[in-house]
């Protein structure tokens, strides 16, 4: 039996979202409760915990990683669509990133998807309650 990798915060490495709500979710064979932030080098715990709390600073793992790391960020929103502020967008924008906001339970479906397609994608996944 392979064992179970150890979570503190961080978890090195790119996997699938395997469900979401009740206020967290699961992946790497692990849950975590509250938001999150899945980035090419892993996946780490976001501590917005709503959209409105997504700013520059909270999305700085995402502005450390070297340009081109990241071609599409999708937002998580929560239960329902909030536009992406437009200063952040802008920011996005000049480092090469698309964004794009939906739901968190749709981000997730698309973060699986294009994961799978081997995409230079990341998302915020604000938890939902």
């Amino acid at each position: 039996m392979a064992p179970t990798p150890k979570y503190d915060g961080f978890l090195p490495g790119r996997f699938p979202i395997d469900s979401v709500g009740a206020g967290g979710f699961s992946f790497g064979g692990m849950s975590h409760r509250g938001s999150l932030l899945a980035l090419p080098d892993g996946i780490r715990a976001f501590a917005p915990k709503s959209f409105a709390e997504v700013d520059e600073a909270a999305l700085a793992p995402l502005f450390a990683l070297p340009r081109g790391s990241v071609e599409l960020m999708l937002f998580g929103c929560g239960a329902s669509l909030r536009p992406v502020p437009a200063a952040l967008k802008q920011k996005l924008r000049a480092l090469g990133i698309s964004s794009d906001p939906m739901s968190t339970g749709a981000a997730c479906q698309t973060y699986n998807i294009l994961l799978g397609e081997r995409r230079l994608v990341g998302a915020v996944l604000i938890a939902i309650p």
